[in-house]
């Protein structure tokens, strides 16, 4: 498909990535010749900059470190009909865009995501691998299972995605928020399973297991406590009910034999673990409400937007039966109609 008549911004957000960023320019360039491409750098020490600068790219420079501060930036500053969204380490293929563009546009999706073959199963990425496979069964069990890679940095968006989503997040954490605004909206979806390669020699992964792993975690906590608040402080409620429960067993059962309470600061405490458990509860049910009402002011947003052109070309089939349909109701011409009346 001829994709010259929509607007396409390439999005690559970078850090010290010197040794690939100037290849990963020229194969966005060449695979998506109409495209803007915007290079972000995010305090990188080499020379980055200067690498996509030469190589074609547009370089803006975003002092505040972390992945989730760039693609803020990024959503906030462009205007595109289509985002491509990828990383400027190399292990993406700049040929595969067309593919996911035409997915999107083909299904009338607002994000496709290109995941990485073989990365829940590859050893070798100290302890990457396992990380992705658990955050990924997490994120399904909590949030639902569209998606079977959460993680991944290939991503196309379209101009609705893109402006209602609100960008909270700060470092690489911020693909758990996409995916998870986009299963909030129920935004059309897609997936596209796709070679993922390795860092060339020079280039290293700025992900650490254990850190980023822990800042993971408790974005899933945030996210579900701001889109799913009844379940979570259900689910935070049920340990101070149980405590309550054991609690209270000692007292109410010399209670039941003696007539009497000896164990006074043990009922206190359960009766305090009790109400804390109900004010959970009862917080869960008013946040949920809140939740609701912003979850209406992003889909607002998102409807404020308008469509990409080419999502909305009819299928050939529906075509032909639009063409049936006019043939069928075509109008006499005048002539024949003045025949008719003499």
């Amino acid at each position: 498909m001829d994709l010259s008549s929509i607007n396409i911004a390439v999005l690559l957000p970078c850090y010290n990535e010197a040794a690939t960023i100037a290849d990963v320019v020229k194969g966005f360039a060449a695979a998506l010749p109409a495209a803007t491409i915007y290079v972000y750098d995010n305090n990188s020490t080499d020379n980055t900059s200067e690498a996509a600068a030469l190589a074609g790219a547009l370089v803006v420079r975003e002092p505040r470190q972390g992945k989730g501060h760039v693609v803020r930036r990024m959503f906030a500053d462009i205007e595109a009909d289509l985002y491509v969204m990828a990383d400027g380490d190399g292990t993406y293929d700049p040929q595969d865009a067309p593919k996911l563009i035409n997915k999107l546009l083909d299904e009338r999706c607002d994000m496709v995501i290109g995941t990485r073959a073989g990365v829940h199963d590859d050893a070798g990425r100290k302890g990457h691998a396992f990380g992705n496979r658990m955050f990924n069964a997490i994120y399904r069990r909590i949030f639902g299972d569209d998606f079977t890679d959460i993680f991944s940095g290939y991503r196309i968006f379209t101009r609705r995605y893109v402006k209602s989503f609100p960008a909270v997040s700060g470092g690489f954490e911020i693909e758990t928020e996409m995916s998870v605004h986009a299963g909030q909206l129920r935004l059309p979806v897609a997936e596209i399973e796709l070679n993922y390669g390795r860092r060339p020699e020079g280039s290293h992964s700025k992900l650490s297991t254990y850190k980023d792993g822990f800042k993971i975690l408790v974005m899933f906590a945030r996210l579900m406590q701001a889109t799913q608040p009844f379940r979570f402080y259900s689910i935070v409620s049920l340990p101070l009910f149980v405590s309550a429960f054991l609690f209270a067993i000692p007292p109410v059962s010399e209670y039941l034999t003696t007539g009497l309470v000896n164990r006074v600061p043990t009922w206190i405490g359960a009766i305090g673990l009790a109400l804390f458990g109900t004010v959970m509860i009862f917080s869960g049910l008013i946040l949920n409400s809140v939740a609701k009402g912003r979850a209406e002011q992003k889909r607002l947003s998102y409807l404020a937007q308008p469509p990409v052109r080419g999502e909305m070309r009819p299928r050939v089939g529906h075509q032909e039966r639009r063409g049936k349909t006019r043939r069928k109701t075509v109008k006499a011409p005048p002539v024949a109609m003045e025949e008719n009346d003499k």
